[in-house]
């Protein structure tokens, strides 16, 4: 019953609609019968038959014609080529190969952000953003004294999601080196064919460290034709950050929160990207939904028809009619000449 419903869930339409011109042949045939029957016996007297019974053979022989007619119709049927549309619709993606890069110092374990710090943070938004960009492959980069590729781009963000679940502070040697993060991020887009192609980068410091200066590295990333969002993450004035005593126990002095925003702005700016300030973590979730709006991915969708063609059960059927007839009226009405 699921075949059946699925086949004729569509718009009923023909292909060939002069096949019906053979429905001509049914009143024509009927005409002829008509006109042209004689009578096989002759009687000068037909009253004495007028209350005889009427035989199965008889009625069977009356019911031919409307038989030949159903098989006329029939293959009128088949021959009009019936088939069942549906709409079906097709979408085509033009997604925009993104890459996160993060910085992983041990600052990112200021307690300015909520849940926990800012790493934590980090990785909660970073992970929501992720989750909406269904159509884009996505790659991620860590950075502290060095950069290292933390997932190459794939449009798997399971896999995506699993390796940033895994980053912490101490993976790398403290320290901040932005322009290496830059030039290892942009390695990962360097053979991409997408027509958009992002960073995010973010970071709570200043560079230090590195081999390559950010302002460089961002002239490099514009020539491929990448586009860098920075954002510099941490509130204004001073942060709590854990230190460890001599006795191996953790506190939370204040300390001053040094970002490099003209660093920052720069590289956005070289790259036709932009610069943002996340100050707490609704602020940070604020930042991702806006460099969501601005990276839209294009969609486009094709409309088409998708036929299902039934001429086979008419065809069918007027088959297994017309060898019935051939049957009745050859083998058990056998009518005599």
């Amino acid at each position: 019953m699921s075949n059946l419903s699925n086949i004729f869930s569509g718009t009923l339409q023909f292909a060939n609609p002069w096949g019906f011109l053979w429905l001509l042949l049914v009143p024509v045939g009927f005409w002829m019968i008509k006109k042209f029957r004689v009578a096989t016996m002759l009687y000068t007297v037909t009253k004495r038959f007028e209350k005889a019974p009427v035989s199965f053979r008889v009625k069977l022989w009356c019911l031919l014609p409307y038989l030949w007619a159903l098989v006329i119709v029939l293959f009128s049927f088949a021959a009009a080529r019936p088939r069942a549309g549906q709409d079906v619709e097709k979408v085509f993606t033009e997604g925009i190969d993104i890459v996160i890069a993060s910085d992983i110092s041990s600052s990112m374990l200021a307690v300015d952000f909520k849940p926990k710090n800012r790493i934590e943070a980090s990785k909660a938004e970073a992970e929501n953003f992720i989750k909406g960009r269904e159509n884009d492959r996505i790659g991620l980069v860590i950075f502290a004294s060095k950069a290292f590729p933390q997932c190459p781009l794939t449009i798997d963000h399971e896999i995506v999601l699993s390796l940033l679940r895994q980053i912490k502070v101490g993976m790398i040697e403290d320290g901040t080196a932005i322009g290496d993060a830059i030039i290892t991020a942009a390695n990962r887009l360097r053979r991409s064919k997408a027509k958009s192609k992002v960073i995010i980068l973010l970071t709570d410091g200043r560079n230090n460290t590195g081999q390559v200066e950010p302002s460089t590295a961002a002239q490099a990333a514009a020539a491929l034709g990448i586009k860098i969002y920075t954002i510099g993450m941490g509130k204004l004035g001073k942060a709590l950050y854990p230190v460890q005593d001599h006795f191996g126990r953790t506190r939370y002095v204040p300390m001053d929160v040094e970002i490099d925003e003209p660093t920052l702005q720069a590289i956005a700016q070289i790259t036709g990207g932009k610069y943002f300030r996340a100050t707490d973590t609704e602020k940070l979730r604020k930042i991702y939904r806006e460099i969501n709006q601005m990276e839209k991915t294009k969609i486009e969708t094709r409309r088409f028809k998708r036929y299902k063609e039934l001429f086979q059960i008419p065809m069918f059927l007027g088959f297994l009619i017309m060898a019935l007839t051939i049957f009745l009226q050859y083998v058990v009405i056998r009518q005599i000449p």
